[in-house]
């Protein structure tokens, strides 16, 4: 995830939401020097020759790089970046000299230049992938590559590191035994609502990545397809200063991000179905006909036209992949019950 400019948050003054707040331990002027006090021990570590190296970054403190991705950082023969400034910038606050040939590979290029890389790589070449923040492949650049290295039968191994996603998932007090990692929600609201359909008889606690901007929206349509009660954690600035873990049932967070909008960064942890919740959305799923029976009765005891039925019955009962039923194929349904 890419870092922004974080904010001081006031705390929580509602006493259903929990809030918490992580004070700053050291600041990244002091990183230089930490990197310094153990440069010994990081011009030790083994550099892998002829190897792919994913390395995950900081998410936000910079005290959380390991000495291997500094070793890596400084000897690595090639660094492949997702952005190549905030590269340059992590290694100043590191204290870290990039000797090797900088390279970008972002979204828009991974396909192209994988390949050039792995002819690299095939010579004996050292080649790191590093993101702006978190591991390569989470919702950053790297995936291309490490799937034409395996198709070339090149080595590719990890320098792990900080991870939005678990350090999420590890304050939010929600079950970590089983879980599903969703990505970013849908930016479109149709689409949102569909996705979220899919998830509603999900056992499993589900993660997602948001942003700002579209964290009020995304909070009303969690709303509407998992109810007020679910428990969920809402976290912002992860390992910043201003870190922040909201918690509660979801009609309770919704209302804090109403009453104080969160910055940065945001990941949103939702717990699984109930067993009964799972059961009641699996037994939802209807065929054509017998959602046309259902809108010819609603019809009936509602006083609607059987059009409004139809959208009613329709957009309470979606399909398993949380898409709805053919509006006219339900209509054809009816006329054939009906004659």
């Amino acid at each position: 995830m890419q870092s922004e400019t974080s904010e001081t948050m006031n705390p929580d003054d509602q006493a259903s939401v929990e809030a918490q707040s992580a004070p700053a331990t050291q600041t990244a002027s002091d990183a230089p020097s930490a990197a310094a006090a153990s440069a010994s021990a990081q011009r030790t570590l083994t550099i892998p020759r002829g190897t792919v190296v994913l390395a995950a970054t900081p998410i936000g403190n910079t005290l959380d790089a390991s000495a291997r991705l500094v070793a890596l950082m400084e000897q690595a023969d090639i660094v492949a970046a997702e952005d190549t400034r905030r590269l340059y910038d992590l290694a100043r606050r590191l204290g870290v000299h990039v000797n090797g040939r900088v390279v970008a590979f972002h979204d828009h290029n991974e396909r192209s230049k994988s390949d050039g890389l792995l002819d690299e790589v095939e010579t004996g070449a050292c080649v790191l992938v590093v993101s702006d923040a978190g591991m390569p492949t989470i919702n950053d650049p790297g995936l291309s590559i490490v799937r034409r290295a395996i198709e070339r039968g090149l080595p590719v191994t990890c320098a792990p590191g900080p991870s939005a996603v678990l350090d999420a998932l590890a304050l939010s007090g929600l079950p970590t035994d089983r879980f599903c990692y969703e990505g970013f929600l849908p930016r479109k609201h149709s689409e949102r609502v569909q996705r979220l359909r899919a998830l509603q008889s999900e056992r499993r606690t589900i993660v997602f990545y948001e942003t700002p901007h579209r964290i009020a929206d995304s909070m009303d349509d969690l709303l509407s397809a998992f109810g007020p009660d679910r428990p969920m954690a809402l976290a912002r600035e992860l390992t910043k200063d201003f870190e922040e873990i909201r918690r509660g049932g979801i009609g309770k967070i919704r209302q804090s991000v109403i009453d104080e909008p969160p910055r940065g960064e945001i990941v949103l942890v939702i717990g699984g179905a109930s067993e009964d919740e799972a059961r009641e959305a699996s037994s939802s799923v209807l065929s054509v006909d017998e959602l046309a029976v259902l809108a010819i009765d609603r019809a009936l005891e509602d006083g609607l036209r059987i059009k409004d039925a139809i959208a009613e019955v329709i957009e309470e009962h979606p399909m398993p992949d949380g898409s709805l039923a053919n509006r006219k194929q339900v209509y054809n349904a009816v006329l054939k019950i009906k004659q």
